[in-house]
């Protein structure tokens, strides 16, 4: 067998273990993903992993092979691109994580121009709310949004800063009022960002500095469209990203509150794990995204 192809199939394993996973991430069978990992396994006369029927897990020479093997791939996908760069396009896989909503209505328009300029490159999107571990998940990038980042164990490249909105359906605003001060919202049914905002608390700026508000209420939800149609069904008060609101607001479906205090603005990220070496198809993909987000719609 190919030792390259081997070692690649055992650090896929090794980062999730599970021979399951990274089979379909290399697009084999979990039964020629097993083959490779045993024929290295003899090749090197040393076992990488232990298995029982429910789990696996890596021994110590797997940890020793684990942390080379990836400067190793890495390093050879960085020759390969730098001797092929001259004569061909970059091609392969990208895989790109991507809060839901951003990646169907506002990532997908960039990934789809990106693939008419670069149709070598293939990229697949996978869901991410912004804890999945890049290098577990087998991600090459994922977009981040957040008011920041402090995950040391990547590196973040910013794309866009986002105005968030208070927003509310003018049912729910004739059936309870409308708040008239930050202090208000203590006072009324607040549909809550579990990951934004996972202490319940809501900052603003407003004419007398910054200030922020506990709330509560009878929806919080990690998906921010589950709490987008809460508010739609006249469930409560809702924070909300400009992009994700800005139909509902054309439309009146949302009305926003509170126009004199500006909530936390946002931070549109592209994160990547820590490496010496990035493949070139990953930085000429953040290349593009920072160019397409330069002036975005919101």
């Amino acid at each position: 067998m190919d030792k390259l192809r081997c070692i690649e199939v055992f650090v896929e394993v090794a980062q999730s273990l599970n021979f399951s996973t990274a089979a379909h991430r290399l697009g084999m069978a979990r039964g020629t993903a097993s083959k490779h990992v045993s024929w290295l396994e003899r090749s090197l006369g040393a076992q990488l992993l232990t298995r029982t029927t429910k789990s696996v897990a890596l021994t110590e020479a797997g940890l020793s092979l684990l942390e080379n093997g990836r400067e190793l791939l890495e390093r050879v996908e960085s020759i390969d691109a730098a001797v092929k760069a001259h004569v061909k396009v970059p091609k392969g896989v990208l895989r790109v994580g991507t809060p839901p909503s951003f990646g169907a209505v506002h990532l997908l328009p960039a990934v789809g121009a990106f693939s008419t300029d670069h149709p070598d490159i293939q990229i697949s999107l996978y869901f991410d709310d912004g804890r999945s571990d890049l290098i577990t998940e087998g991600l090459d990038l994922s977009v981040r949004i957040a008011p920041s980042l402090n995950d040391t164990s990547q590196v973040a490249y910013p794309l866009a800063k986002v105005p968030q909105f208070l927003v509310a359906s003018r049912q729910y605003l004739q059936r309870h009022g409308a708040p008239n001060s930050v202090a208000d919202l203590a006072n009324h049914n607040c549909l809550v960002h579990a990951l934004k905002s996972p202490t319940n608390s809501w900052s603003f700026t407003g004419p007398e500095g910054n200030t922020s508000v506990r709330v509560i209420g009878t929806i919080r939800s990690t998906f921010g469209e589950a709490l987008r149609h809460a508010a739609i069904l006249v469930h409560g008060i809702a924070m909300h990203p400009t992009y994700m609101v800005a139909q509902d607001l054309k439309d009146g479906s949302l009305v926003t509150l509170l126009p004199a205090y500006r909530p936390t603005e946002l931070s549109i990220y592209c994160v990547v794990p820590v490496r010496k070496n990035l493949p070139v198809r990953v930085r000429i993909f953040l290349d593009f995204l920072a160019n397409w987000f330069r002036n975005p719609p919101w």
